[in-house]
C-alpha cells in the first residue's frame, strides 16, 4: 500500500528533496545542541511533529526546558513564534482574537475590525495549558484540526504551517483542569521529559551558570517545511506494516475480539482512528529521518507508546492496581510481535 502525488517526480528531484530534509534534520539537531542537552528522543518526537503538521503535548517538571525548548526550535525553524501563558482567567477571546469598533476620525464612520489573538503565529507555544477551564481550552479545538477559527460567525485561516506545542506539570493538581479527550486526541504525540542524567545535569550548569549565552541560527523557513511534509507523505508504506499499525491501535479497544487480556481489565476507551493515522504518518518520518525510503515495523513500534499513552482512558481498576497507560501500551506491544520481515 503505497501514496503517490498525482503529478510525477523526477527521481533526481524527488533525491535532492531528500537529501535537502536530512541536511536540514541534521542542522536542526546540531543548533538544538547548543541549547538543550539530553532529551534525545523528545527531540526526535517534536521533529516528527514538524515534518507532519502535528501537534505535540509536553509533559515534564518545573524546570526541565519544556519552554526553552519550544522557543529554541521555533527559532532554528525561522517561523513566527508566539506564547499564551495559560491562567484560570483567559478568555477564548484572549486566543483567537476579537472585533472591535474603530471610528474614521474624518467621517465619524464606524467599523468593526478584526485583531487577531497570538493564535495567528506558526508555532504557537499553550504554555501550562491546562491551567485554564475547558471553555477556554476549546478555543484551540478548531484551530488544531481545520488550522483555522471562527470569530463572530467570521472564518479566519491560521498561518501555514501551524503548530501548537503545549505544556503541562504533571504533578501540580491545585488549580488545574484536565484537559478534554476530544483536545487530548488532537496532539500527535504526549512527549515525557524526564530528569536528567548527573553528567548532563553538570553539562547545563556549565552552559548556563557564566556569561556565554547559546545562540542558535535559523536553518529553514515555512515554504520548506511544507514541501518536507509533503515529502513525508510520499514515503511508500508497505499493506503489512499499514495492518500492523492498525492492528496495534485497535488492540487498545477492549471491544476489539483481538484484544489482549491486560486491554480488557484496564481501559475504557481505546485509541481513535485518527490514532492510526498519526502512527503511519509519524512512522513514515522517523523512516525518512533514519535514512531509509520505506517504512519499517521499528518506526511504527518506536512510536506506538508516546502516541497512544494520552488516547487511552483506564478505568478505576488500573488505579487501584497502580497501573498507567504506558504499562498497558508496552504490554500490548509483547503480546502482539511484529510480524517477520
Amino acid at each position: 500500500m503505497s501514496t503517490y502525488e498525482t503529478t510525477p517526480i523526477e527521481p533526481d528531484v524527488l533525491m535532492s528533496r531528500i537529501t535537502r530534509f536530512r541536511e536540514v534534520d541534521a542542522q536542526i539537531v546540531q543548533q538544538v545542541r547548543r541549547v538543550i542537552v539530553g532529551q534525545d528522543e523528545v527531540i526526535e518526537q517534536v521533529r516528527i511533529g514538524l515534518y507532519v503538521g502535528g501537534h505535540c503535548l509536553i509533559t515534564g517538571l518545573p524546570g526541565t526546558a519544556k519552554t526553552l525548548l519550544v522557543r529554541t526550535m521555533s527559532d532554528i525553524l525561522g517561523m513566527l513564534f508566539k506564547r499564551i501563558q495559560f491562567t484560570p482567567d483567559l478568555m477564548p477571546t484572549d486566543i483567537t482574537g476579537t472585533d472591535i469598533i474603530e471610528e474614521d476620525p474624518t467621517t465619524g464612520h464606524r467599523t468593526w475590525t478584526f485583531v487577531q489573538g497570538p493564535i495567528f503565529a506558526n508555532v504557537l507555544l499553550a504554555d501550562e495549558i491546562n491551567r485554564t477551564p475547558p471553555k477556554t481550552q476549546s478555543a484551540l479545538l478548531e484551530a488544531m484540526q481545520e488550522k483555522s477559527c471562527t470569530v463572530r460567525g467570521n472564518h479566519y485561516k491560521l498561518p501555514a504551517p501551524f503548530f501548537v506545542l503545549a505544556t503541562q506539570n504533571p504533578i501540580e493538581l491545585e488549580g488545574t483542569y484536565p484537559l478534554p479527550e476530544a483536545q487530548l486526541d488532537r496532539f500527535l504525540f504526549n512527549i515525557l521529559l524526564d530528569y536528567l542524567t548527573a553528567e548532563q545535569e553538570l553539562q547545563v550548569v556549565d552552559l548556563t551558570t557564566t556569561t556565554h549565552a547559546a545562540k542558535v541560527d535559523s536553518v529553514t523557513n515555512c515554504e520548506e517545511l511544507l514541501s518536507f511534509q509533503q515529502l513525508v507523505r510520499m514515503t511508500p508504506i508497505s499493506e503489512t506494516v499499514a495492518k500492523h499499525a492498525i492492528e496495534l491501535v485497535r488492540a487498545t479497544r477492549y471491544k476489539d475480539p483481538n484484544a489482549p487480556d491486560v486491554v480488557k481489565k484496564y481501559v475504557n476507551y481505546g485509541g481513535s482512528v485518527r490514532a492510526a493515522q498519526n502512527l503511519v504518518l509519524a512512522a513514515k518520518a522517523r523512516a525518512l529521518m533514519k535514512g531509509r525510503y520505506h517504512v519499517s515495523f521499528e518506526d511504527v513500534r518506536e512510536l506506538y507508546v508516546p502516541i497512544l499513552r494520552h488516547r487511552i482512558l483506564l478505568n478505576f481498576h488500573a488505579e487501584s492496581d497502580r497501573v498507567s497507560q504506558d504499562d498497558v501500551l508496552r504490554q500490548v506491544l509483547q503480546v502482539k510481535p511484529a510480524p517477520r520481515e
